[in-house]
């Protein structure tokens, strides 16, 4: 056995050479051998899907031409670069959006008409169903309502004077008041801070508190409103044949157009171009824009007069109902009828919600239809009774409900797959606060679209009037007395040593001008001298055939 001493020696470090530990990169290294055997199965970024590429494609590349400066070709590069990244970057986060728009679906043989709103309370959750919900106002109706942009506000307009703002998903009552004479229509403004009042003779502001803020006396006899959030203009259409414009920014009026059609009690918006669409009594829809006195667009669509016109989100199809009891669709891009529907009672109110689902109203029924410009519809997708004559019909934003105004009241009605899921929290946010309200209207006011801008088709504002530049180049061509476009720009030559500092470039671009300017003087000068040589020479002429004696010169007194 050995000693405790000589086990002592045994272990140690002295005299023996310490080894260095090995580098993170010669590990890397050392593994690189086997990491080369062993490629990655997926190389590269994740691929995007064609179709959620195109959905968000926003521009084509624009055609580049060889007269082209280098700084614009530049720009306009960064730009479509930035533009695709842009799409790519949409088009993957699309995948990540959680919601999805379901259908109601029934069991076999079941149609989904059939189908009660009790029923469909009862089988959805708790929060779903206590958004189907009757309000018995039987002594003021009937009413119009109106929903905010976000979706979160109720408002309310009864025929003999009832004005209310709810908050209707916590049922909180934000103001009630009577104004005490005839309400014809209410709409929100560009937040639920304010909101308009077309009573018996003017226009009214209101904001939530039921406090009067404004009574604008220009609008007077005003039936219908439309609101055009990107561009703050309240539109308005009225008994005098007038439809109006107003900004309601900065509390002016736009445009005063007569339209010269009468009564005008039936109005819609497209949401993609902001174009007014106003049905008359003799059957025509006509479209208007702030910019012009005469209507852009005039169609006959139905044998009697038009009761009411829905336009879809994205500006594609127009449904229309008249008196001769026909409901009919159109696509406004061509201006012709799709399809065409027979009611046997016709249809007084009509509306379309953000997934494409048309509401149409008939006495005390209000009926849903599903996909009613793609294939013929034979039988309605839901169906519910209410307690009296329908007056007003909206789809919330955002939600799975129908806001039904009639004589007895208002009704919340639940309609699976009628709102847009996924919402876009810097534009219309349902969550917002008091704070965050504040600062989006300042970015809305500073981001308004001028009413100048509003056309049939917005596209044409991306590009250029080519008729508009070749007459302001001839003008310009005609005033300087030679094209500045028609030859290239001198580049000096870079030389070396020193030669091709900003002083000497400039000297040597100065010099090439002067001759081109020089060479343009000498050609002016010799016109001119040539005009006055044929001048003088008519003048030598005249003069000499002055001085010849006539034979007829006797007879001169």
């Amino acid at each position: 056995m050995a000693s405790t001493g000589e086990a002592t020696l045994n272990t140690s470090h002295v005299g023996k050479k310490k080894k260095i530990p090995a580098r993170y990169w010669q590990e890397q290294q050392k593994k690189g051998k086997d990491e080369t055997e062993k490629s990655d199965p997926f190389p590269g970024p994740a691929p995007i899907p064609q179709d959620r590429v195109q959905k968000f494609k926003r521009k084509t590349k624009t055609k580049r031409s060889g007269s082209q400066g280098y700084k614009l070709r530049d720009m306009i590069t960064r730009s479509e670069e930035a533009s695709q990244m842009a799409q790519k970057q949409a088009a993957r986060f699309d995948l990540l959006l959680p919601e999805d728009a379901g259908f109601l679906e029934g069991d076999e043989d079941e149609d989904t008409c059939t189908i009660s709103q009790e029923d469909i309370a009862d089988a959805v959750d708790i929060t779903s169903g206590a958004k189907y919900f009757n309000l018995k106002l039987s002594q003021f109706g009937p009413y119009r309502l109106d929903y905010s942009k976000t979706g979160r506000h109720l408002l309310l307009g009864g025929r003999r004077g009832h004005v209310a703002c709810i908050d209707w998903q916590s049922k909180q009552l934000m103001c009630e008041i009577n104004v005490m004479e005839s309400v014809n229509d209410v709409k929100w403004l560009h937040s639920e801070a304010m909101y308009a009042v077309a009573q018996k003779k003017w226009l009214y502001i209101y904001d939530t508190n039921g406090i009067e803020l404004h009574c604008i006396r220009k609008f007077n006899d005003v039936l219908r409103m439309q609101f055009l959030p990107y561009h703050f203009l309240l539109a308005t259409a009225s008994a005098t044949s007038f439809l109006q414009y107003l900004d309601v920014s900065v509390g002016k009026e736009v445009a005063a157009i007569c339209t010269k059609t009468g009564r005008l009690d039936v109005m819609c918006q497209n949401p993609h171009n902001a174009i007014i669409h106003l049905g008359h009594h003799n059957g025509t829809v006509t479209l208007w824009s702030p910019n012009q006195k005469e209507a852009l667009v005039k169609m006959l669509c139905h044998q009697g007069g038009v009761r009411s016109i829905a336009v879809d989100k994205a500006g594609t199809y127009m449904v229309t109902s008249g008196m001769d009891k026909k409901l009919k669709v159109y696509d406004i891009r061509m201006f012709k009828p799709l399809n065409s529907y027979f009611l046997p009672a016709g249809s007084s109110c009509l509306s379309l919600s953000q997934k494409g689902l048309l509401s149409a109203a008939t006495g005390d029924i209000v009926q849903v239809y599903r996909d009613v410009w793609s294939t013929p519809v034979t039988k309605p997708y839901m169906a519910h009774r209410v307690r009296g004559t329908v007056w007003g019909l909206h789809f919330c934003p955002f939600e799975d409900v129908l806001g039904v105004g009639h004589g007895d009241g208002f009704t919340s009605m639940l309609v699976p797959g009628a709102g847009e899921p996924n919402f876009d929290g810097l534009d219309a946010n349902p969550y917002r606060s008091a704070k965050q309200r504040q600062e989006w209207e300042v970015k809305a006011l500073l981001e308004k679209v001028q009413p100048e801008l509003i056309s049939l088709d917005p596209h044409e504002l991306g590009q250029v009037d080519h008729a508009t530049f070749d007459q302001r180049h001839q003008d310009r061509v005609q005033a300087l007395g030679f094209d500045p476009l028609a030859k290239v720009k001198f580049i000096p030559k870079y030389k070396k040593k020193g030669r091709s500092s900003a002083g000497s470039v400039e000297k040597r671009k100065k010099q090439v001008a002067h001759e081109d300017q020089r060479d343009v003087i000498r050609e002016t000068v010799e016109d001119k001298m040539k005009m006055e040589k044929e001048r003088r020479e008519r003048e030598k002429k005249a003069a000499v055939l002055s001085s010849q004696k006539s034979a007829l010169d006797r007879f001169k007194k």
